[in-house]
């Protein structure tokens, strides 16, 4: 990790909600608006880019824990756009508040918590070997 991840860093990402996105793909039919797991995803994303550019040649960061409520149904073809903030860094955990907005009201809001690792060879490795364990 380099310096300089401090918290009040903020980044921001959109995304136009497709069929793919929608409550009904994730296995509840019908229903045809941003599910949550998609909710999830794009708070994941728009923290881990937020952070990319502070991480070293070889890191990366994994999700942990994710706190969240899905305030608002978000019809298909509507854009969203989800926000962070970076407001606890913590050695290589990184805490961000999360904010979703779908052009007429905010669906989304809550904290997400990331690790930052910098070994992926020795993060696979302990997952191949739980593997052999099971």
């Amino acid at each position: 990790m380099t310096a300089a991840l401090a918290p009040g860093l903020k980044h921001q990402i959109l995304l136009t909600v497709e069929k793919h996105h929608t409550a009904d793909a994730y296995g509840n039919p019908g229903v045809e608006v941003f599910a949550t797991p998609a909710l999830i995803t794009l708070f994941e994303n728009v923290c881990g880019e937020c952070i990319r550019p502070f991480l070293s040649e070889d890191g990366f960061s994994v999700g942990t824990r994710v706190d969240i409520r899905h305030l608002g149904a978000t019809p298909l073809g509507f854009e969203v756009s989800a926000q962070c903030e970076v407001i606890e860094v913590d050695r290589r955990r990184v805490v961000f508040r999360v904010e979703a907005h779908d052009g007429v009201e905010k669906i989304g809001e809550g904290t997400h918590e990331r690790f930052i690792m910098d070994n992926l060879d020795l993060f696979l490795q302990k997952t191949r070997e739980k593997f052999q364990q099971g």
